[in-house]
């Protein structure tokens, strides 16, 4: 099954013309026909399918003739990630984490960042294309770029985690998650959190753990603080 993505359909929708890119796609490239059918989603849960009512080259129509709607899960997971060096790092740290459930990204710029300017429209990309082949209904949300001390001091209702490499009392972040709960784990740069940052982000709550015995990449890290959450909540 192939998924298309369309965020400006709600379950109001009756028709969907989509744009000259997509309608090439679309019949050209599937090779899709008057009466052949469609599966959208709008990545707030809804799917669609649709019915192709004029298979146009340069304006593909199609019908919209069944929809169901997913409800969200009972927890989010928030990973708030900074940018690596390389950005097809960071790319690939999207595209897993999409594809394994995570509902919010922020890029947070800390001491030890070699990168500082994030430009978010492949990023965006990367999180559709994602979120379209593993057939997820919601797509995640991608914040702006913003500096550790201004994130961490937002407020959030969860648990509160920064993993770090500092040889300090840290706990392992598997056994520290609550299920059905929201979570907000923090990911430092290649040259992880500065001692200042660890400390502010433990002054106001957030718990220190580790994601195992070896010193992992900051991508790596965050996939894995993905997963653990996602395999935590599995019923």
């Amino acid at each position: 099954m192939q998924l298309f993505y369309n965020p400006n359909i709600n379950e109001n929708t009756t028709q969907i013309d989509f744009s000259k890119d997509e309608s090439r796609h679309i019949v050209k490239v599937l090779r899709k026909k008057n009466g052949d059918q469609l599966q959208i989603t709008n990545g707030k849960g809804w799917l669609f399918v649709a019915e192709i009512t004029l298979a146009d080259i340069k304006n593909c129509v199609a019908s919209i003739i069944s929809k169901s709607f997913e409800s969200e899960r009972n927890y989010k997971v928030h990973l708030a990630v900074a940018p690596t060096k390389m950005n097809d790092r960071y790319e690939w740290f999207l595209e897993k984490a999409t594809e394994i459930g995570v509902d919010t990204i922020t890029p947070i710029i800390c001491d030890h960042s070699e990168r500082k300017v994030i430009k978010t429209d492949r990023f965006e990309k990367i999180l559709q294309a994602a979120m379209k082949q593993s057939l997820h209904r919601y797509l995640p949300e991608l914040q702006e770029a913003i500096s550790f001390s201004n994130f961490i001091n937002q407020p959030f209702n969860g648990q509160k985690f920064i993993a770090h490499c500092e040889d300090t009392r840290r706990i392992s972040l598997k056994k520290a998650l609550n299920t059905n709960t929201d979570v907000l784990v923090l990911i430092g740069p290649e040259g992880d959190f500065s001692p200042d940052e660890i400390k502010a982000a433990l002054a106001i709550g957030f718990q220190p753990v580790t994601m195992g015995n070896t010193r992992l990449r900051t991508e790596t890290a965050a996939i894995v603080a993905c997963h653990s959450v996602a395999f935590a909540n599995e019923p």
